[in-house]
């Protein structure tokens, strides 16, 4: 029985596909939405640049207040763009429990949000980025579906399932 879905999004291209997809199952099974989006952490080079303008204390205050209100403003656009892309079914917005945004690596933030949230259920895209479309996935969604220990819902790319059906 699926009573809990964890969809991870990378807010790409086909993410609105993708959501579809999870909204669509939320509603056939009834069932919790919770959605996340993973942030990675800022790379070396950016924090380096970051050092060269800021000093300390102004470095410091950035990154615990600033990357909060950052992923707090994700987290807003987030639900402003599912309420722009659902229109008129704002009643499945009801089906989402939360929208979280959580910065680390992807696929271990994913899998750690899925035990926590006890999900039934993933769903993931296999990858949003249409250059290497002959890669059928991407490195998330791959080590997502190697790892799991819940059934992983996997939505293909779009425009690969267009160009296969030609």
């Amino acid at each position: 029985m699926i009573r809990s879905m964890l969809y991870a999004t990378d807010l790409g291209l086909y993410a609105p596909y993708v959501m579809q997809h999870a909204l669509a199952l939320a509603r056939t099974f009834k069932a919790d939405l919770y959605v996340i989006h993973v942030v990675e952490p800022i790379g070396l080079f950016a924090e380096s640049v970051l050092q060269s303008y800021l000093d300390e204390k102004a470095l410091n205050e950035w990154q615990s207040q600033g990357l909060t209100t950052v992923m707090a403003t994700i987290e807003q656009r987030v639900l402003e763009s599912f309420r722009e892309e659902l229109g008129e079914g704002a009643l499945d917005l009801k089906l989402i429990r939360s929208v979280r945004v959580i910065q680390g690596d992807p696929c271990e933030v994913i899998l750690g949000q899925s035990q926590k949230l006890s999900v039934d259920l993933l769903i993931v895209g296999s990858h949003t980025q249409t250059v290497g479309v002959a890669t059928p996935l991407g490195r998330t969604a791959a080590r997502v579906l190697q790892l799991s220990q819940v059934p992983v819902y996997l939505v293909p790319l779009l425009q690969r399932r267009r160009s296969d059906d030609m």
